[in-house]
């Protein structure tokens, strides 16, 4: 897999599409209405509401063609029939050394969220567990240098 190379989930792809019809939709005609009501206020050299609109404006229409971007060169990972090896779309059960037992889900890099457990395929716990099989003990090398060793207690798709 290249480095730079864009990994969604189908469920990762569909909420990039979700969004990007908001973002054009709904989002731009309020945007559009700000401008409206900016613009009523008079004198456009000091309006801070024009400019605070059009910024919104600018930053909504970047996220759009980001969105655009991904949405055009990411690859969709298809859920395999390897449901015993660890690949992106995999919910896995972790034990640490400690014996604390921890659940991340294997994501691209677009689609990582911590609070939902979501960790990208090209971080280091990612990297480590891709590939492996429940029963498996890996060992991850965190970004401080610290080594530490993972069980793979499970693996669901």
């Amino acid at each position: 897999m290249d480095a730079s190379e864009i990994v969604l989930t189908a469920d990762g792809r569909q909420k990039l599409i979700e969004e990007l019809e908001w973002r054009e939709g709904e989002k731009n005609r309020e945007i559009i209405e700000h401008i409206k009501e900016a613009r009523a206020f008079g004198d456009l050299s000091e309006n801070a509401e024009y400019d605070a609109a059009k910024e919104e404006q600018a930053k909504n229409a970047a996220r759009i063609a980001e969105i655009q971007a991904i949405l055009a060169n990411a690859r969709e990972v298809a859920a395999s029939d390897q449901g015993l090896i660890v690949s992106i779309g995999c919910t896995v059960s972790l034990v640490d050394g400690d014996g604390v037992a921890t659940e991340v889900t294997l994501v691209g890099t677009t689609e990582t969220n911590s609070l939902e457990h979501k960790i990208s395929n090209e971080s280091p716990v990612g990297r480590a567990i891709i590939g492996h099989a429940a029963g498996e003990t890996v060992e991850v090398v965190t970004p401080s240098g610290k080594t530490r060793l993972y069980t793979i207690t499970n693996i669901t798709r």
